[in-house]
């Protein structure tokens, strides 16, 4: 793997020298715009609407648009100036519970090794991490970006996962359409409750699979031996009724195979044949 970053993990007074490495990979199929009539790629280049020609990059600046048309410019040596500490350091500044943190927060995950005779420390911190339960949160600097992150124990491994700092996640307030006050039907909640519970499973992450990625490998494959693709169109529902929630919901249960009484909760329906009928009073007409 490549090393995206070099530093040390810092936590009180210890240094932990270590190296990172991305720990997921985009498998995202890319396409590039090309012209139909010839072929050809088409490049997507650097002109400069004032001048009329390709820009090379050593006369590209960065520049922050303060006004309208109007920017601020600087240079890698005055960005790298501006650049804390922590750039090459990853600042653990507190030690919290996993639980203690919304996943919202989360953006993506590296793995860390420990660099050159880093090792004992690497191994104390890993396993100090993993007995405790707790997890580091921290700064960090990768690519001339300030992050937030935390630290935690993958396996045998030190896991950075960067995160999102408090104002860059958007107010729930901004959201349209959100009911001030959820109100909702016991019946079908009880019904949905015995839902959720029979869907309930451990977490397999092997079980899943991207299959629009591959069905689109394959039909890359098809179009590559000159084969062709069938086009299928997904039905549409054109009845226009409204959906009826709890027979969608007995409908869900029927499928899971759980026999239940939605006006008993959490009770399991009994066979008919072994309903009792209830007792004649004496005296009484057949």
């Amino acid at each position: 793997m490549h090393t995206v970053w070099k530093g040390a993990i810092s936590f009180g007074l210890v240094h932990v020298p270590v190296k990172m490495f991305t720990a997921t990979e985009d498998k995202d199929i890319r396409f590039r715009s090309i012209h139909k009539e010839c072929g050809t790629p088409i490049s997507q280049q650097r002109v400069c609407e004032h001048c009329g020609r390709n820009i090379e990059n050593d006369e590209i600046a960065k520049g922050f648009e303060y006004e309208k048309g109007k920017f601020v410019l600087f240079n890698e040596e005055e960005l790298d100036a501006l650049r804390p500490e922590s750039a090459r350091t990853i600042q653990i500044l507190d030690f919290v519970d996993l639980t203690d943190i919304d996943p919202i927060y989360f953006e993506k995950a590296y793995y860390l090794s420990p660099d050159m005779a880093g090792s004992g420390a690497y191994g104390l911190l890993l396993e100090a991490i993993r007995q405790t339960g707790k997890i580091g949160i921290a700064k960090i600097s990768i690519r001339s970006k300030s992050r937030l992150a935390a630290v935690r124990v993958v396996a045998n491994c030190l896991c950075l996962e960067t995160m999102h700092f408090p104002d860059e996640i958007r107010s729930i307030s901004l959201v349209p359409n959100l009911p001030e006050q959820v109100t909702v039907n016991e019946k079908e909640l009880e019904v949905a409750k015995l839902l959720i519970g029979q869907l309930s499973a451990a977490f397999e992450p092997d079980k899943y699979t991207d299959d629009y990625r591959t069905a689109l490998l394959n039909a890359i494959e098809a179009k590559v031996s000159g084969e062709g693709i069938d086009v299928v169109t997904a039905p549409v529902n054109e009845t226009g009724k409204v959906i009826d929630l709890m027979a969608a919901l007995q409908a869900s249960l029927e499928a899971a195979k759980i026999p239940t009484d939605p006006g008993k909760t959490g009770e399991k329906r009994k066979p008919a044949a072994k309903e009792k009928k209830p007792k004649k009073a004496k005296g009484t007409a057949s």
